[in-house]
Protein backbone atom coordinates (compact mmCIF):
# COMPACT_ATOMS: atom_id res chain seq x y z
CA UNK A 1 0.00 0.00 0.00
CA UNK A 2 3.02 2.51 1.13
CA UNK A 3 4.24 2.03 -2.69
CA UNK A 4 0.79 2.66 -4.89
CA UNK A 5 0.48 5.62 -2.58
CA UNK A 6 3.40 7.01 -3.83
CA UNK A 7 2.72 6.52 -7.47
CA UNK A 8 1.90 9.60 -8.99
CA UNK A 9 0.65 10.48 -12.59
CA UNK A 10 3.31 13.57 -12.61
CA UNK A 11 6.39 11.73 -12.06
CA UNK A 12 5.85 10.85 -15.61
CA UNK A 13 8.24 13.52 -15.90
CA UNK A 14 10.79 12.36 -13.71
CA UNK A 15 13.75 9.61 -13.97
CA UNK A 16 12.69 8.01 -11.02
CA UNK A 17 9.42 7.66 -9.03
CA UNK A 18 6.22 4.73 -9.73
CA UNK A 19 3.47 6.08 -12.02
CA UNK A 20 -0.17 4.36 -11.38
CA UNK A 21 -0.15 0.91 -13.92
CA UNK A 22 -3.20 2.07 -15.35
CA UNK A 23 -1.46 5.26 -16.65
CA UNK A 24 2.11 3.70 -17.09
CA UNK A 25 0.83 0.90 -19.69
CA UNK A 26 -0.83 3.83 -22.41
CA UNK A 27 2.74 6.00 -21.70
CA UNK A 28 4.86 2.57 -22.43
CA UNK A 29 2.77 1.52 -25.26
CA UNK A 30 3.24 4.81 -27.19
CA UNK A 31 6.80 4.14 -27.29
CA UNK A 32 6.27 0.62 -28.54
CA UNK A 33 4.14 1.63 -31.86
CA UNK A 34 6.46 4.65 -32.30
CA UNK A 35 9.39 2.12 -33.14
CA UNK A 36 7.83 -1.61 -33.75
CA UNK A 37 7.49 -1.09 -37.93
CA UNK A 38 11.81 0.08 -37.67
CA UNK A 39 12.87 -2.33 -35.20
CA UNK A 40 11.27 -5.63 -37.57
CA UNK A 41 11.64 -4.16 -40.99
CA UNK A 42 15.77 -3.88 -40.78
CA UNK A 43 15.79 -7.81 -40.36
CA UNK A 44 13.04 -8.80 -42.92
CA UNK A 45 15.41 -6.51 -45.25
CA UNK A 46 18.74 -8.89 -44.08
CA UNK A 47 17.12 -11.98 -44.06
CA UNK A 48 15.82 -11.22 -47.80
CA UNK A 49 19.38 -11.70 -49.44
CA UNK A 50 20.89 -14.18 -46.73
CA UNK A 51 22.24 -17.39 -46.78
CA UNK A 52 23.02 -19.90 -44.53
CA UNK A 53 25.04 -22.76 -45.83
CA UNK A 54 24.34 -22.16 -48.79
CA UNK A 55 19.87 -22.04 -48.19
CA UNK A 56 17.76 -19.29 -48.38
CA UNK A 57 15.73 -18.65 -44.93
CA UNK A 58 12.31 -19.49 -45.02
CA UNK A 59 9.29 -17.76 -44.05
CA UNK A 60 9.21 -19.95 -41.12
CA UNK A 61 12.69 -18.41 -39.91
CA UNK A 62 12.00 -15.49 -40.80
CA UNK A 63 9.53 -14.86 -38.69
CA UNK A 64 11.40 -16.33 -36.12
CA UNK A 65 13.75 -13.87 -36.04
CA UNK A 66 11.55 -10.77 -35.94
CA UNK A 67 10.09 -12.74 -33.13
CA UNK A 68 13.41 -12.79 -31.79
CA UNK A 69 14.08 -8.79 -32.75
CA UNK A 70 11.42 -8.02 -30.47
CA UNK A 71 12.78 -10.28 -27.69
CA UNK A 72 16.04 -8.47 -27.50
CA UNK A 73 15.03 -4.91 -28.40
CA UNK A 74 12.73 -5.56 -25.25
CA UNK A 75 15.47 -6.96 -23.23
CA UNK A 76 18.07 -4.12 -24.42
CA UNK A 77 15.71 -1.29 -23.22
CA UNK A 78 14.96 -3.26 -20.05
CA UNK A 79 19.23 -3.23 -19.66
CA UNK A 80 18.94 0.77 -21.14
CA UNK A 81 16.56 1.51 -18.51
CA UNK A 82 18.05 -0.57 -15.32
CA UNK A 83 21.52 -0.74 -16.12
CA UNK A 84 23.67 -4.54 -14.81
CA UNK A 85 27.03 -3.98 -13.70
CA UNK A 86 28.58 -1.26 -16.26
CA UNK A 87 26.17 -1.74 -18.81
CA UNK A 88 23.44 0.72 -19.37
CA UNK A 89 22.57 4.01 -18.73
CA UNK A 90 19.68 4.65 -16.43
CA UNK A 91 18.11 6.69 -19.00
CA UNK A 92 14.85 6.88 -21.08
CA UNK A 93 16.50 5.50 -24.41
CA UNK A 94 14.55 2.28 -26.12
CA UNK A 95 16.58 0.58 -27.82
CA UNK A 96 15.90 -1.78 -30.86
CA UNK A 97 17.48 -3.81 -34.52
CA UNK A 98 19.19 -0.43 -36.16
CA UNK A 99 19.08 0.45 -39.31
CA UNK A 100 22.41 1.99 -39.47
CA UNK A 101 24.05 -1.91 -40.37
CA UNK A 102 21.34 -2.70 -43.14
CA UNK A 103 23.84 -2.10 -46.47
CA UNK A 104 26.55 -3.86 -44.36
CA UNK A 105 24.74 -6.79 -42.80
CA UNK A 106 23.08 -7.51 -46.61
CA UNK A 107 26.57 -7.52 -47.85
CA UNK A 108 28.30 -9.93 -45.60
CA UNK A 109 24.81 -11.84 -44.81
CA UNK A 110 24.45 -12.67 -48.61
CA UNK A 111 27.51 -14.17 -48.45
CA UNK A 112 27.07 -16.50 -45.29
CA UNK A 113 24.78 -16.04 -42.27
CA UNK A 114 27.23 -17.20 -39.90
CA UNK A 115 29.89 -14.64 -41.35
CA UNK A 116 27.73 -12.05 -39.98
CA UNK A 117 27.08 -13.35 -36.81
CA UNK A 118 30.65 -13.40 -35.92
CA UNK A 119 31.48 -10.09 -37.09
CA UNK A 120 28.85 -8.79 -34.96
CA UNK A 121 29.73 -10.41 -31.97
CA UNK A 122 33.50 -8.97 -32.68
CA UNK A 123 32.05 -5.62 -33.13
CA UNK A 124 29.35 -5.51 -30.34
CA UNK A 125 32.75 -6.13 -27.98
CA UNK A 126 34.84 -3.93 -29.46
CA UNK A 127 31.82 -1.36 -29.02
CA UNK A 128 31.58 -1.94 -25.57
CA UNK A 129 35.02 -1.95 -24.82
CA UNK A 130 34.98 1.48 -26.11
CA UNK A 131 31.88 2.35 -23.72
CA UNK A 132 33.66 1.10 -20.68
CA UNK A 133 36.96 3.66 -21.67
CA UNK A 134 35.21 6.65 -21.92
CA UNK A 135 37.00 8.40 -19.28
CA UNK A 136 39.94 8.49 -21.40
CA UNK A 137 38.75 9.89 -24.69
CA UNK A 138 35.49 11.70 -23.75
CA UNK A 139 37.27 14.54 -24.12
CA UNK A 140 38.07 14.43 -27.47
CA UNK A 141 34.33 14.61 -28.08
CA UNK A 142 33.63 18.81 -27.76
CA UNK A 143 29.71 19.73 -27.33
CA UNK A 144 29.49 20.97 -30.41
CA UNK A 145 30.62 17.79 -32.16
CA UNK A 146 27.70 16.12 -30.11
CA UNK A 147 25.58 19.35 -31.28
CA UNK A 148 26.41 18.67 -34.84
CA UNK A 149 25.48 15.00 -34.61
CA UNK A 150 22.24 14.99 -32.66
CA UNK A 151 20.84 17.74 -35.75
CA UNK A 152 22.18 15.44 -38.45
CA UNK A 153 20.41 12.36 -37.03
CA UNK A 154 17.04 15.07 -36.96
CA UNK A 155 18.15 15.26 -40.53
CA UNK A 156 18.96 11.74 -41.43
CA UNK A 157 15.27 10.76 -40.33
CA UNK A 158 12.99 13.13 -41.90
CA UNK A 159 13.43 10.84 -45.65
CA UNK A 160 12.54 8.26 -43.17
CA UNK A 161 9.25 9.92 -41.89
CA UNK A 162 8.11 11.44 -45.49
CA UNK A 163 8.71 7.91 -46.73
CA UNK A 164 6.56 6.34 -44.48
CA UNK A 165 3.89 8.99 -44.72
CA UNK A 166 3.50 8.33 -48.48
CA UNK A 167 3.54 4.66 -48.26
CA UNK A 168 1.01 1.42 -47.69
CA UNK A 169 0.55 -2.22 -48.61
CA UNK A 170 -2.81 -1.11 -50.04
CA UNK A 171 -1.72 1.79 -52.25
CA UNK A 172 0.96 2.96 -54.69
CA UNK A 173 3.47 5.40 -52.80
CA UNK A 174 2.36 8.53 -52.70
CA UNK A 175 -1.30 7.64 -53.69
CA UNK A 176 -4.06 10.09 -52.15
CA UNK A 177 -5.23 7.47 -50.13
CA UNK A 178 -2.41 6.98 -48.02
CA UNK A 179 -1.52 11.04 -48.05
CA UNK A 180 -4.73 11.46 -46.65
CA UNK A 181 -4.77 8.48 -44.11
CA UNK A 182 -1.53 10.37 -43.14
CA UNK A 183 -2.54 13.63 -42.89
CA UNK A 184 -6.12 12.21 -40.59
CA UNK A 185 -3.09 10.84 -38.28
CA UNK A 186 -1.13 14.10 -38.26
CA UNK A 187 -3.90 16.17 -37.39
CA UNK A 188 -5.41 14.01 -34.73
CA UNK A 189 -1.86 14.16 -32.97
CA UNK A 190 -1.88 17.83 -33.32
CA UNK A 191 -5.61 18.67 -32.16
CA UNK A 192 -5.27 16.45 -29.34
CA UNK A 193 -1.94 17.89 -28.20
CA UNK A 194 -3.57 21.45 -28.07
CA UNK A 195 -6.49 20.42 -26.35
CA UNK A 196 -6.28 17.82 -24.37
CA UNK A 197 -5.55 18.94 -20.20
CA UNK A 198 -2.70 18.19 -18.18
CA UNK A 199 -0.68 14.66 -18.56
CA UNK A 200 -2.99 13.77 -21.12
CA UNK A 201 -1.72 16.06 -23.67
CA UNK A 202 1.54 13.95 -23.83
CA UNK A 203 -0.42 10.40 -25.02
CA UNK A 204 -1.18 12.50 -28.57
CA UNK A 205 0.83 10.16 -30.42
CA UNK A 206 -1.07 6.97 -29.05
CA UNK A 207 -4.43 9.02 -30.20
CA UNK A 208 -3.05 9.97 -33.40
CA UNK A 209 -1.87 6.78 -34.16
CA UNK A 210 -5.47 4.84 -32.49
CA UNK A 211 -7.45 7.37 -35.10
CA UNK A 212 -5.02 6.91 -38.12
CA UNK A 213 -5.50 3.02 -37.53
CA UNK A 214 -8.84 3.49 -37.87
CA UNK A 215 -9.25 5.29 -40.76
CA UNK A 216 -6.95 3.01 -42.55
CA UNK A 217 -9.35 -0.30 -41.75
CA UNK A 218 -11.83 2.12 -43.61
CA UNK A 219 -9.30 2.38 -46.67
CA UNK A 220 -9.14 -1.44 -46.42
CA UNK A 221 -4.94 -0.59 -46.14
CA UNK A 222 -4.79 -2.91 -42.99
CA UNK A 223 -4.19 -7.23 -43.81
CA UNK A 224 -5.13 -8.96 -40.86
CA UNK A 225 -4.88 -12.45 -42.41
CA UNK A 226 -1.17 -12.22 -41.93
CA UNK A 227 -2.43 -12.37 -38.13
CA UNK A 228 -3.65 -15.66 -38.85
CA UNK A 229 -0.94 -16.97 -40.73
CA UNK A 230 1.80 -15.97 -38.17
CA UNK A 231 -0.37 -17.99 -35.41
CA UNK A 232 -0.37 -20.87 -37.77
CA UNK A 233 3.35 -20.97 -38.18
CA UNK A 234 4.33 -20.49 -34.54
CA UNK A 235 1.34 -20.77 -33.03
CA UNK A 236 0.02 -19.01 -29.86
CA UNK A 237 2.99 -18.92 -27.75
CA UNK A 238 6.49 -19.32 -28.61
CA UNK A 239 9.56 -19.17 -27.08
CA UNK A 240 12.59 -17.51 -29.12
CA UNK A 241 15.24 -18.92 -31.74
CA UNK A 242 18.67 -19.66 -29.40
CA UNK A 243 21.79 -20.37 -30.74
CA UNK A 244 20.62 -21.52 -34.11
CA UNK A 245 23.36 -19.98 -36.21
CA UNK A 246 26.79 -20.82 -35.99
CA UNK A 247 28.79 -17.55 -35.84
CA UNK A 248 32.04 -18.01 -38.10
CA UNK A 249 35.01 -15.13 -37.70
CA UNK A 250 36.44 -13.52 -40.96
CA UNK A 251 38.73 -10.52 -40.62
CA UNK A 252 37.28 -8.65 -43.63
CA UNK A 253 33.80 -8.85 -42.44
CA UNK A 254 34.93 -8.08 -38.98
CA UNK A 255 36.74 -5.10 -40.15
CA UNK A 256 33.62 -3.82 -42.06
CA UNK A 257 31.08 -4.26 -39.65
CA UNK A 258 33.38 -2.49 -36.79
CA UNK A 259 33.32 0.41 -38.63
CA UNK A 260 29.81 0.88 -38.88
CA UNK A 261 29.84 0.08 -35.10
CA UNK A 262 31.98 3.24 -34.76
CA UNK A 263 29.47 5.18 -36.66
CA UNK A 264 26.82 3.26 -34.39
CA UNK A 265 28.56 4.39 -31.30
CA UNK A 266 28.43 8.04 -32.78
CA UNK A 267 25.09 8.20 -33.38
CA UNK A 268 24.30 6.66 -29.34
CA UNK A 269 26.25 9.57 -28.22
CA UNK A 270 24.07 11.59 -29.47
CA UNK A 271 20.81 9.82 -28.62
CA UNK A 272 21.44 9.41 -25.47
CA UNK A 273 22.64 13.61 -25.50
CA UNK A 274 19.89 14.68 -27.03
CA UNK A 275 17.56 12.30 -24.25
CA UNK A 276 19.47 14.52 -21.52
CA UNK A 277 19.48 17.85 -22.87
CA UNK A 278 15.98 17.65 -24.49
CA UNK A 279 13.81 15.37 -21.79
CA UNK A 280 16.05 15.91 -18.68
CA UNK A 281 17.18 19.25 -19.29
CA UNK A 282 20.72 18.82 -18.32
CA UNK A 283 24.48 17.29 -19.88
CA UNK A 284 25.29 13.75 -19.93
CA UNK A 285 27.33 12.43 -17.52
CA UNK A 286 30.32 9.92 -18.31
CA UNK A 287 28.62 6.88 -16.36
CA UNK A 288 25.65 7.34 -18.68
CA UNK A 289 27.67 7.46 -21.68
CA UNK A 290 29.65 4.79 -20.76
CA UNK A 291 26.47 2.72 -19.96
CA UNK A 292 24.89 3.32 -23.13
CA UNK A 293 27.82 2.81 -25.22
CA UNK A 294 28.30 -0.86 -23.04
CA UNK A 295 24.82 -1.56 -23.96
CA UNK A 296 24.83 -0.63 -27.10
CA UNK A 297 27.42 -3.03 -27.82
CA UNK A 298 27.62 -6.03 -25.05
CA UNK A 299 23.77 -6.67 -25.61
CA UNK A 300 24.47 -6.45 -29.60
CA UNK A 301 27.14 -9.11 -29.46
CA UNK A 302 24.43 -10.99 -27.24
CA UNK A 303 21.24 -10.39 -30.17
CA UNK A 304 23.81 -11.69 -33.02
CA UNK A 305 25.39 -15.01 -30.51
CA UNK A 306 22.40 -15.54 -28.65
CA UNK A 307 20.00 -14.38 -31.02
CA UNK A 308 20.72 -14.15 -34.51
CA UNK A 309 19.73 -11.50 -35.03
CA UNK A 310 21.39 -7.93 -36.28
CA UNK A 311 22.57 -4.88 -33.62
CA UNK A 312 20.94 -3.14 -31.49
CA UNK A 313 21.15 0.49 -30.49
CA UNK A 314 19.08 3.50 -29.49
CA UNK A 315 16.12 4.83 -31.40
CA UNK A 316 16.08 8.20 -32.50
CA UNK A 317 12.50 8.28 -33.22
CA UNK A 318 12.43 7.36 -29.24
CA UNK A 319 14.32 10.26 -29.05
CA UNK A 320 12.17 12.63 -30.59
CA UNK A 321 9.56 10.85 -28.25
CA UNK A 322 10.64 12.14 -25.30
CA UNK A 323 12.16 15.66 -26.39
CA UNK A 324 8.56 16.39 -27.94
CA UNK A 325 6.75 14.69 -24.30
CA UNK A 326 8.95 15.31 -21.69
CA UNK A 327 7.76 11.82 -20.34
CA UNK A 328 11.66 10.21 -19.31
CA UNK A 329 10.22 8.13 -16.39
CA UNK A 330 11.60 4.66 -16.52
CA UNK A 331 9.22 2.69 -14.70
CA UNK A 332 6.85 3.72 -17.64
CA UNK A 333 8.94 3.31 -20.76
CA UNK A 334 9.78 -0.19 -18.86
CA UNK A 335 6.80 -1.16 -19.63
CA UNK A 336 6.72 -0.63 -23.09
CA UNK A 337 10.09 -3.19 -22.83
CA UNK A 338 7.79 -5.48 -21.29
CA UNK A 339 5.56 -5.08 -24.47
CA UNK A 340 7.87 -6.14 -26.92
CA UNK A 341 9.41 -9.11 -24.27
CA UNK A 342 5.81 -10.37 -24.76
CA UNK A 343 4.96 -10.03 -27.95
CA UNK A 344 8.67 -11.68 -28.72
CA UNK A 345 6.92 -15.01 -26.67
CA UNK A 346 3.09 -14.46 -28.01
CA UNK A 347 3.44 -14.15 -32.05
CA UNK A 348 0.07 -12.74 -32.69
CA UNK A 349 0.43 -9.65 -30.24
CA UNK A 350 3.91 -9.37 -32.20
CA UNK A 351 1.41 -10.10 -35.81
CA UNK A 352 -1.05 -7.03 -34.39
CA UNK A 353 1.18 -4.70 -34.45
CA UNK A 354 2.66 -5.12 -37.56
CA UNK A 355 -0.53 -4.21 -39.05
CA UNK A 356 0.11 -0.45 -38.88
CA UNK A 357 0.46 1.01 -42.28
CA UNK A 358 3.13 2.82 -42.85
CA UNK A 359 1.42 6.22 -43.49
CA UNK A 360 -0.10 5.90 -40.18
CA UNK A 361 3.20 5.76 -38.58
CA UNK A 362 4.67 8.38 -40.76
CA UNK A 363 1.77 10.95 -39.45
CA UNK A 364 3.04 10.48 -36.45
CA UNK A 365 7.07 10.51 -36.89
CA UNK A 366 7.39 13.79 -38.73
CA UNK A 367 7.14 15.82 -35.72
CA UNK A 368 9.19 13.65 -33.72
CA UNK A 369 11.78 14.02 -36.25
CA UNK A 370 11.73 17.77 -35.99
CA UNK A 371 11.85 17.54 -32.92
CA UNK A 372 15.20 15.84 -32.75
CA UNK A 373 16.57 18.63 -35.18
CA UNK A 374 14.88 21.05 -32.62
CA UNK A 375 17.28 19.28 -29.80
CA UNK A 376 20.31 19.59 -31.70
CA UNK A 377 19.61 23.38 -32.83
CA UNK A 378 19.26 24.32 -29.15
CA UNK A 379 22.13 22.51 -28.72
CA UNK A 380 24.14 24.22 -30.84
CA UNK A 381 22.93 27.64 -29.60
CA UNK A 382 23.93 26.61 -26.58
CA UNK A 383 27.83 25.59 -27.02
CA UNK A 384 28.05 29.10 -28.50
CA UNK A 385 28.21 29.80 -32.31
CA UNK A 386 31.79 32.01 -32.52
CA UNK A 387 33.93 31.52 -35.49
CA UNK A 388 35.05 28.54 -34.70
CA UNK A 389 32.18 26.29 -33.81
CA UNK A 390 30.22 28.10 -36.52
CA UNK A 391 32.97 26.90 -39.08
CA UNK A 392 33.21 23.41 -37.48
CA UNK A 393 29.07 23.51 -37.96
CA UNK A 394 28.83 24.81 -41.13
CA UNK A 395 31.56 22.47 -42.81
CA UNK A 396 30.81 18.79 -41.17
CA UNK A 397 26.84 19.63 -42.19
CA UNK A 398 27.94 21.11 -45.92
CA UNK A 399 30.41 17.81 -46.46
CA UNK A 400 28.80 15.18 -44.01
CA UNK A 401 24.98 15.68 -45.51
CA UNK A 402 25.90 16.81 -49.09
CA UNK A 403 28.48 13.53 -50.16
CA UNK A 404 24.79 11.95 -49.45
CA UNK A 405 22.78 13.96 -52.10
CA UNK A 406 24.97 13.10 -55.18
CA UNK A 407 25.22 9.37 -56.32
CA UNK A 408 28.53 7.72 -57.08
CA UNK A 409 31.00 10.34 -54.98
CA UNK A 410 32.68 7.87 -53.43
CA UNK A 411 32.70 5.20 -56.86
CA UNK A 412 36.57 4.89 -57.06
CA UNK A 413 36.87 4.34 -53.26
CA UNK A 414 36.46 0.96 -51.69
CA UNK A 415 33.67 -0.17 -51.07
CA UNK A 416 33.46 -0.26 -47.52
CA UNK A 417 33.87 3.73 -46.95
CA UNK A 418 30.51 4.51 -49.80
CA UNK A 419 29.00 1.92 -47.19
CA UNK A 420 29.54 4.10 -44.07
CA UNK A 421 29.54 7.62 -45.40
CA UNK A 422 26.99 7.48 -48.98
CA UNK A 423 24.08 6.85 -47.55
CA UNK A 424 24.47 7.58 -43.56
CA UNK A 425 25.30 11.61 -42.96
CA UNK A 426 25.66 10.98 -38.94
CA UNK A 427 29.46 9.11 -40.18
CA UNK A 428 30.10 12.10 -42.52
CA UNK A 429 28.99 14.87 -39.85
CA UNK A 430 30.62 12.80 -36.95
CA UNK A 431 34.13 12.63 -38.52
CA UNK A 432 34.25 15.72 -40.25
CA UNK A 433 33.28 17.70 -36.74
CA UNK A 434 35.46 15.64 -34.86
CA UNK A 435 38.66 16.33 -37.37
CA UNK A 436 37.89 19.99 -37.13
CA UNK A 437 37.21 20.09 -33.57
CA UNK A 438 41.02 18.52 -32.70
CA UNK A 439 42.48 20.64 -35.54
CA UNK A 440 41.39 23.97 -35.11
CA UNK A 441 42.74 26.20 -31.85
CA UNK A 442 40.29 26.42 -29.73
CA UNK A 443 40.36 30.30 -28.57
CA UNK A 444 41.49 32.34 -31.99
CA UNK A 445 42.95 35.95 -31.22
CA UNK A 446 40.44 38.00 -33.27
CA UNK A 447 42.39 41.54 -32.00
CA UNK A 448 46.19 39.84 -32.70
CA UNK A 449 44.68 38.58 -36.57
CA UNK A 450 43.41 41.96 -37.15
CA UNK A 451 46.34 43.84 -36.20
CA UNK A 452 49.04 41.51 -37.93
CA UNK A 453 46.36 41.63 -41.15
CA UNK A 454 47.07 45.74 -40.72
CA UNK A 455 51.10 45.52 -40.11
CA UNK A 456 50.92 43.23 -43.00
CA UNK A 457 48.51 45.33 -45.50
CA UNK A 458 50.77 48.80 -44.43
CA UNK A 459 54.32 47.00 -45.58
Amino acid sequence: MRQASQAKVENIYQLEGRVPIAKAIPFGLQHVLAMFVSNVAPIILVASVALYNGESFTAVEVARLIQNAMMIAGIGTLIQLYPIWKVGSGLPVVMGVSFTFVSAMMVVAARDYGLMIGAIIAGGCIEGVLGLTVKYWRRFVAPIVSACVVTTIGFSLLGVGINSYGASDAYEFGSWQNLLVGTITLVSCLVFQALAKGFWKQLYVLFGLAVGYVAAIFFGMVDFSSIGATVEELGIISLPMLLHYTPKFQIGAIISVTLVFLVSAAETIGDTTAVCTGGLGRDITERELSGSLCCDGFISAVSGGLFGCTPITSFSQNVGLVAMTKVVNRFTIMFGALTLVIAGLFPPIGAFFSTLPSCVLGGCTVIMFGAIIVSGVTMLGQCGLDQRNTLIAAASFAIGIGVTQVDGFFSHMPQVVGDIFSGNPVAGVFVVSMILSLALPKKVDLKSIDALTEETLKK
